[in-house]
């Protein structure tokens, strides 16, 4: 199996690559500065160029049987009203793209991670933290989010949507909760690296086929 990974400098598709590697996946990375990661092992071929971009987009994805992704839109820092890096658009824009590009590539399989807060799920976070998705700029991500889980949704493709809690760096094996219409409730936080090992189990073994399970740790 090759697998095209997307946001693989990002905090959590850095685990994605780790995980893929380890379990011996062949991947494709697409990446805006090919310098930002280490392209040292045979099973990884890198690719430069954004997900917006069609044609680069399309390159990475050829010769892959399915699409991992961890894209988010980003801020120059955690700060809620810290300026965007990343267009507001940028997510569903990508989606766009990849759902044009499966049908010139023949690929069927994606799983992407948006987050717990999205969709219908607003209403189970905190209310300081639905006060923070309506009045700062850490709305912009879940609109988009939105958006893009919607595409998928509308597509033909084989998908899942990972909606984590609030990620952590924490690299300790937890055990994972798996939350469908708010039950069990979710707990707040889980490792990014989980989120990822999550991803790889569900594509491994075709589970939650067109299902958007919320995931936090115990």
């Amino acid at each position: 199996m090759r697998i095209l990974i997307l946001g693989a400098t990002g905090r959590t598709g850095r685990f994605l690559v780790e995980e893929t590697l380890k379990r011996g996946f062949n991947i494709n990375v697409l990446v805006r500065d090919k310098n930002k990661i280490d392209a040292s092992s045979n099973l990884i071929s890198v690719f430069e160029g954004i997900p917006t971009d069609k044609e680069a987009l399309t390159n990475a994805m050829r010769g892959c049987d399915s699409v991992m992704s961890a894209l988010n839109i980003s801020r120059t820092s955690d700060f809620p009203w810290a300026k965007l890096r990343t267009p507001k658009s940028f997510l569903s824009d990508t989606m766009k793209n990849i759902i044009e590009a499966t049908k010139k590539v023949s690929l069927e399989r994606i799983i992407i991670t948006t987050a717990w807060g999205v969709a219908e799920t607003k209403k189970d976070v905190p209310a300081w933290f639905r006060w923070l998705i309506d009045h700062s700029n850490i709305g912009y991500p879940y609109r988009d989010h939105e958006l893009q889980e919607e595409l998928l949704k509308n597509s033909t493709l084989n998908w899942t949507i990972v909606r984590p809690v609030g990620l952590t760096n924490s690299l300790k094996e937890k055990c994972i909760i798996v939350t469908v219409d708010n039950s069990p409730k979710p707990t707040l936080t889980i490792g990014r690296q989980s989120v990822a090992r999550f991803m790889i189990n569900a594509l491994q073994n075709n589970l939650y086929l067109k299902e958007s399970p919320t995931i936090s740790e115990k």
